[in-house]
């Protein structure tokens, strides 16, 4: 178990060290990770799985855990407030946060590998984010979602059903189409 999750952690880093850039060639910043394409995955029901813990110190002082979300849908944001594409998404996550409230629907930011805390309040303060975002610099927290739909590209997007378990992932900018219909979809089968 030990050496797969080391492992599992070597190729996460490798993965994700290759360069953040809308056309995948350059970087943005020096945090060096691969932006995906929007590459949408879903699970079937019988087929989905719980990530490990998720949990951390969130930006300005709180704390976060996916465990006492479970019994909603959660939409889980894994940004960078160095990521170009990560900037170009968070408006409409952000005021998706607060259309799909009403359904019962919560999200969770994961901030990876921001190189300070204080950046990444900006970017939470600019973009007028209402949901808490776990502060990750070291990328460690990704980790529990390994066995399930691993956010390996910065953005990524994670819906959970209401079991708290992955039912769908977007690898790259989300559109706000795609985000409502998988989450309907995570909600209605969770419902079944």
């Amino acid at each position: 178990m030990r050496r797969a999750r080391a492992a599992f952690a070597l190729l996460l880093a490798v993965g994700l060290s290759a360069g953040c850039s809308r056309n995948d060639v350059g970087t943005s910043g020096d945090q060096g990770f691969v932006a995906g394409k929007g590459v949408i995955t879903t699970v079937a029901e019988h087929d989905r799985k719980a990530p490990g813990t998720v949990e951390g110190a969130t930006l300005g002082g709180g704390r976060a855990s996916l465990a006492d979300l479970r019994g909603k849908v959660v939409v889980v944001n894994v940004w960078g407030s160095w990521c170009s594409p990560c900037r170009e998404e968070a408006p409409m996550l952000a005021q998706a946060s607060r259309d799909l409230a009403s359904k019962g629907v919560v999200f969770l930011g994961i901030d990876s590998r921001d190189p300070s805390e204080a950046a990444a309040q900006a970017f939470v303060r600019q973009m007028n984010i209402p949901y808490p975002s776990i502060y990750d610099q070291s990328g460690r927290t990704l980790l529990a979602f390994h066995g399930t739909l691993p956010p390996n590209s910065i953005p990524s997007t994670i819906v959970l059903d209401k079991q708290g378990r992955v039912a769908s992932s977007v690898i790259g900018p989300v559109s706000r189409t795609t985000l409502d219909d998988l989450v309907d979809d995570a909600g209605a089968q969770a419902a079944s």
